[in-house]
């Protein structure tokens, strides 16, 4: 396999590309995995895209579109005449991709596109899968799937599988169903062997599998698939009809998404941006958080305005503002990290609240008397000045405990609520600790001088 990052490499594709030689430009993008061929669009202007775009077959095309970034597919797109998309693309798509391609689209162009689809049970599948929401099991699961009923014997099932089988790229289980579509059972590849001419599969079957429910949330399908190390896990609607299945890919990609907008959250990010976004969008994504910092800030510069005075006669009092500030922010990260870390994994309920700020208050405890004693020990060696030693040990060990508390107690609120608790553990934590310590140190501190 070339190496695609090479200047040279991409130099001698875009002059095949500027020569129009098809059988070259093949034989240039031959071996290459369709991630391979989407990253290499990225060092190509859009003719050049389109023109080797062109030199695919159906099911490559596919492929290649899927694993395009975003805006750079919605580009491509605009070049090619709708009808030419379904029967190209989505013809050669599983619905799972399908239905991922096809939210991108507006309604109006999906309808199109779902017109012109020559599988009417694909295009039929695809109206289906729409309709759930995209964040649960059911707007990501797929159709394709080898379905065969439990009354079957060996050899019926062997024969369904093989016709089924033709238009499936890959095989994860065969699914055993009863006459009601309503999922019974797994049929292991081991039971197939050694079982070929059993009367009626549901004998050999393994019954009661793992599933969730399309209604079930991505997050929760992420918890059951890694539990159990599964590759595939069926999806059945209320009343237990197999309506579709969840392979492990898809799984990831939905998670690393979470992920990226997640920590994009916590950074003070309001939308999912990319690199390759323009000036604007990125922008418009970062300004909201920089605002509210800003007001913040000036609310902390009140609130040390109001003791103006005390600064005056104790200068010293400012040379600890960095230091209660910041290790507020930092406990208070720390404890809300471990809050969204434990909601999103599974391992904290939200209804143990009490538990875990009981718990978070043990931790505090320990690390603010520690601190507040190291500080303790170096201002009353180095500092000479005993009340402001004091404040400064009594504000450390105050803010700490509060920064711990308030850290555990606002994601899990946060997710009682339903709004991600990842805004916790970025700025909205900075910035009230950063007022609070403040009130806390100057309070103290006025009391104690």
């Amino acid at each position: 396999m070339p190496d695609l990052t090479t200047k040279e490499y991409i130099e001698s594709l875009k002059r095949i590309i500027s020569q129009k030689d098809d059988d070259k430009a093949r034989e240039a993008l031959k071996g290459l995995y369709p991630a391979d061929i989407a990253e290499l669009f990225q060092e190509l202007n859009m003719q050049e895209a389109i023109y080797l775009y062109s030199l695919m077959d159906d099911e490559e095309a596919a492929d290649v579109l899927m694993e395009i970034d975003e805006e750079d597919r919605n580009k491509l797109l605009k070049e090619l005449p709708n009808e030419l998309i379904a029967k190209r693309l989505v013809d050669n798509m599983d619905t799972d991709d399908a239905v991922d391609f096809m939210r991108s689209l507006d309604e109006g162009t999906q309808e199109e596109i779902l017109s012109h689809i020559e599988d009417v049970e694909q295009a039929g599948d695809i109206v289906d899968l729409l309709k759930y929401d995209e964040d649960t099991a059911g707007g990501l699961m797929g159709t394709e799937m080898i379905v065969v009923n439990e009354n079957w014997s060996m050899p019926q099932c062997i024969e369904e599988m093989r016709r089924q089988a033709e238009e499936m790229d890959e095989i994860y289980y065969v699914y055993v169903v009863d006459d009601d579509e309503r999922l019974r059972g797994v049929l292991p590849l081991k039971r197939m062997i050694t079982s070929p001419s059993v009367s009626k599969i549901k004998h050999v079957m393994k019954k009661d599998p793992i599933t969730v429910h399309d209604n079930d949330s991505i997050e929760e399908v992420a918890q059951v698939i890694a539990k159990y190390d599964l590759v595939a896990l069926p999806v059945i609607d209320s009343i237990g009809r197999l309506v579709g299945r969840i392979t492990i890919d898809d799984v990831m990609d939905e998670v690393r998404e979470q992920h990226e907008r997640d920590y994009q959250l916590a950074s003070g990010i309001s939308q999912d941006v990319e690199t390759t976004d323009n000036v604007f969008m990125q922008t418009a994504a970062r300004l909201p958080w920089l605002v509210i910092g800003m007001i913040g800030g000036l609310g902390t510069s009140f609130i040390l305005g109001g003791f103006e005075n005390g600064f005056a006669a104790n200068p010293k009092m400012a040379l600890f503002i960095p230091l209660i500030g910041g290790t507020g922010g930092n406990v208070g990260i720390q404890s809300s990290a471990i809050v969204v870390q434990g909601l999103a994994n599974n391992t904290l309920k939200a209804g143990q609240i009490l538990r875990q700020v009981a718990k978070e208050s043990a931790v505090s405890l320990i690390n603010a008397s520690t601190i507040s004693l190291i500080v303790f020990i170096y201002n009353f060696f180095t500092l000479g000045n005993q009340s402001i030693t004091a404040s400064v040990s009594l504000s450390l060990f105050a803010v700490v405990m509060f920064a711990s508390i308030f850290g555990t107690l606002v994601p899990m609120t946060l997710n009682k609520m339903k709004i991600d608790p990842a805004l916790a553990t970025g700025p909205f934590i900075t910035i009230t600790n950063d007022i609070i310590g403040m009130m806390i140190y100057m309070f103290i501190t006025s009391m104690l001088l």
